[in-house]
């Protein structure tokens, strides 16, 4: 069986979650407009699997946050310059709360996870497209998420109206979420050394379970969603996939998070598109990964 073999690094997303078109400038602004550094404060926090914290925080972001949308939170300490992006996992809009569920990865990533209730960060958000929720009414939907790519299919889960089937790849037995998203579909799962589930990746779950779909929405590892975007060509149907880049401003000005795509980009007039903020939700079929 497959195993999805990536190096993880400290500024790579931990959120793991569209179609790319020429982008009006006005379309622009108004995204921009939208972004603003704010202080959050802590409401609970805890491990919930190794390396992988859950944090909830409160917040006025979570009015406008949707799904497979991201913010970038500041390290108090400023040696670690830039912020991280983590992406949004759950939103509580009546509590004005988002919840962050994020791997430790380094440096600023474990500074967040020694946070506690009360204190405060700073965030910028929120970033991203999210995923076309709209374009999924009343179809078949295969969610598919492995490992930090999980958290941000617990949102989308909840915010579609769709017949759900919900595909989650880990690397053994030590599941997160498994239980939350099992609120909004039936949940299939796939552990690399067979410790549950499907021995295999997400892509053995479709296999095994000879499961159909009108449309796929996706977020984790490059190989899976190459994967992805593989099987949904052959099979004709849509793919909307969240990409992870490395990231530094994370509001499109520095061009450190570009991808390779069909469209020619209005800001940098080539075929690129801005992972941060064109993205992070792309068709599958518009991307070059």
């Amino acid at each position: 069986m497959k195993k999805w073999k990536t190096k993880e690094t400290e500024n790579e997303r931990n959120r793991k979650p569209g179609k790319q078109q020429t982008r009006e400038v006005q379309e622009g602004h108004s995204r921009m407009a939208q972004k603003k550094k704010t202080t959050v404060t802590v409401v609970s926090q805890k491990q919930i699997a190794a390396q992988i914290y859950d944090l909830w925080v409160e917040t006025e972001l979570a009015e406008e946050a949707r799904a497979g949308q991201f913010v970038a939170v500041y390290p108090h300490n400023a040696a670690t310059l830039l912020p991280r992006p983590i992406s949004i996992c759950e939103v509580d809009r009546d509590r004005s709360r988002l919840r962050l569920v994020y791997r430790v990865a380094g440096k600023g990533t474990a500074e967040f996870s020694a946070c506690s209730a009360g204190e405060s960060l700073e965030v910028l958000g929120v970033l991203g497209n999210g995923f076309p929720v709209e374009k999924a009414v009343g179809r078949k939907v295969l969610l598919m998420g492995g490992g930090i790519g999980i958290p941000p299919m617990l949102q989308l889960a909840r915010e579609l109206e769709a017949e759900k089937h919900i595909l989650l790849g880990y690397r053994d037995q030590d599941l997160f979420l498994q239980e939350d998203l099992g609120q909004y579909g039936q949940v299939y799962i796939a552990t690399e050394d067979g410790s549950v589930g499907v021995q295999g990746n997400v892509m053995d779950i479709i296999r095994v379970n000879a499961l159909e779909a009108d449309m796929i929405m996706a977020c984790g590892p490059m190989p899976m969603l190459r994967a992805i975007k593989k099987y949904a060509a052959e099979q004709g149907i849509a793919a909307y996939i969240s990409l992870e880049e490395r990231m530094a401003c994370g509001v499109g000005a520095c061009l450190g998070c570009v991808c390779r795509t069909k469209e020619i980009d209005a800001h940098s007039h080539v075929h690129n598109a801005r992972i941060c903020t064109d993205g992070p939700v792309f068709e599958a079929e518009e991307v070059e990964i």
